[in-house]
């Protein structure tokens, strides 16, 4: 059985270098770079660590910074390709260890953004897209971004959303601790900011419309849906209760129930080992829209812990055989459409 790795991160050389010298991430490209990850620009080590688990195979995404926040638009279109080159270098050369790639895109530059996903997808032959949680603090259902999830629906392949802090408004997050005037509270809510933000999006997607209006979006969530669902009861006991109060925003525009549109959507296993929250997620997508995921290489090991941990976790899942291989590989073969 393959293990398909729907979510690890990389920084191929060309793009670190190119990043660190075209945008404002200098200090985050340094820190990037640092020895702890050297997986995430070195392939050699990422095969190392790959090694250690049969069937392991990647499905790459560039990790972060969003480049919309660190380029101007024209400098983010060039980086976007940069990018997009090198892991399609990387998908040709090791095909046996790289299985696709997914885009990484300029989104403060619309026009560029849109003719990037037709050459990733027609010409470097990519199998998704990855965007952000909100795109300079605005929602991904801001009519802007409309254009781009009209082609991802006209092409039928994912949309991986990865978290992103708001930094201004009620929402934003903390200045780091040297800047900030409550290090308690940043603290606080450091661990959960991802995780919150993530749910926020996935309800702005639901409650928008979006899934009416592009019926063949895909959208997976990184860490297993964030908040969701731990909490989803919570959704369906306030439709409800909204019913009773005649007060439903969603009987006057919908034709589902909420819970309905927010389990159209897909989770990763990126839980860090946690067997029970893979078991929530399990509980509330179903087998067949939990992908296997994992972060690597963002850990205290370089790789090797999120990883190991990932799989054990979803091994020690108390769901059948064919519900594991469909999380390690069936899903990511019919989502992604791979070859088989």
């Amino acid at each position: 059985m393959f293990k398909i790795d729907v979510y690890p991160h990389i920084m191929p050389p060309k793009y670190r270098e190119a990043l660190y010298s075209k945008s404002s991430a200098t200090s985050r490209v340094g820190r990037f770079g640092l020895s702890i990850w050297p997986a995430m620009h070195d392939v050699d080590e990422r095969f190392r660590i790959m090694d250690h688990h049969e069937g392991y195979v990647q499905i790459l995404n560039i990790t972060e910074p969003p480049l919309e926040d660190v380029a101007s638009p024209d400098v983010a279109a060039e980086l976007a390709r940069i990018a997009n080159d090198e892991m399609a270098e990387l998908v040709m050369k090791y095909p046996d260890r790289f299985v696709a790639a997914v885009a990484c895109l300029p989104m403060n530059n619309m026009d560029a953004a849109l003719k990037e996903v037709d050459r990733a997808i027609v010409d470097l032959r990519f199998k998704g897209i990855q965007i952000y949680s909100n795109i300079m603090d605005k929602p991904l259902d801001s009519p802007e971004f409309d254009p781009l999830f009209e082609k991802m629906n006209y092409y039928d392949l994912p949309i991986l959303i990865h978290p992103r802090h708001i930094k201004d408004g009620p929402r934003a997050f903390p200045k780091p601790e040297g800047e900030a005037k409550d290090e308690v509270g940043r603290w606080a809510r450091r661990f959960f900011n991802w995780p919150f933000e993530t749910t926020i999006t996935m309800g702005r997607i639901v409650y928008s419309g979006m899934l009416d209006r592009y019926p063949n979006l895909k959208f997976i969530t990184h860490h297993c849906g964030g908040l969701l669902p731990y909490q989803a009861y919570r959704i369906s006991g306030s439709t409800e209760h909204n019913e009773m109060m005649r007060r439903s925003y969603f009987s006057r525009y919908f034709t589902r129930k909420p819970i309905d549109y927010y389990k159209m959507l897909y989770g990763d296993t990126a839980c860090y080992g946690n067997t029970a929250s893979l078991m929530c997620g399990y509980a509330f997508f179903g087998a067949e829209h939990v992908l296997f995921g994992t972060d690597m290489p963002w850990d205290s090991q370089g790789g090797y812990r999120y990883v190991r941990e990932t799989i054990r976790s979803v091994e020690e899942m108390a769901i059948p055989d064919e519900d594991k291989k469909k999380i390690f590989e069936d899903n990511a073969r019919k989502l992604f459409r791979l070859p088989i």
